[in-house]
């Protein structure tokens, strides 16, 4: 059975942001380099570095927290995987999903590469609809 690394990247950030720890270690795959270059462009991620360990390089992303008055579990990142490997999610460009009237981001696998929500309505493409972020 293969190993689903977009959950894992996903999975990794969301656990992460939960527990208030700021910085987390991913593996290095190109969609997950792909996937941290969005978050780090839309202002999720704070600062990414790249870290080489016995012939594996690692994602090492320190992420951006709110600032909370009096609430403590409040979380700053929502990410929520829609298409998996049991189920791929794809759309056209006139039916990509808006999340929360646009102020989240669709991260979309396109035939131009992996792009935003509103960068795929831009230039008229659609594709498998990857993860929300909110």
């Amino acid at each position: 059975m293969g190993r689903d690394t977009i959950a894992e990247v996903i999975t990794s950030i969301r656990n992460t942001d939960m527990n208030r720890k700021g910085v987390v270690r991913i593996a290095s795959t190109n969609m997950s380099e792909n996937i941290v270059k969005i978050l780090f462009r839309e202002g999720f991620i704070e600062n990414v570095r790249k870290h080489q360990e016995k012939n594996k390089s690692f994602l090492v992303l320190t992420l951006r927290h709110k600032r909370n008055r009096g609430r403590d579990n409040k979380k700053y990142l929502n990410l929520k995987r829609i298409s998996r490997p049991g189920l791929r999610i794809y759309s056209n460009s006139q039916r990509i999903p808006r999340i929360l009237g646009g102020i989240g981001i669709v991260i979309l696998s396109t035939s131009r590469g992996i792009m935003t929500d509103r960068e795929a309505r831009l230039q008229g493409i659609g594709g498998e609809i990857l993860c929300y972020i909110w």
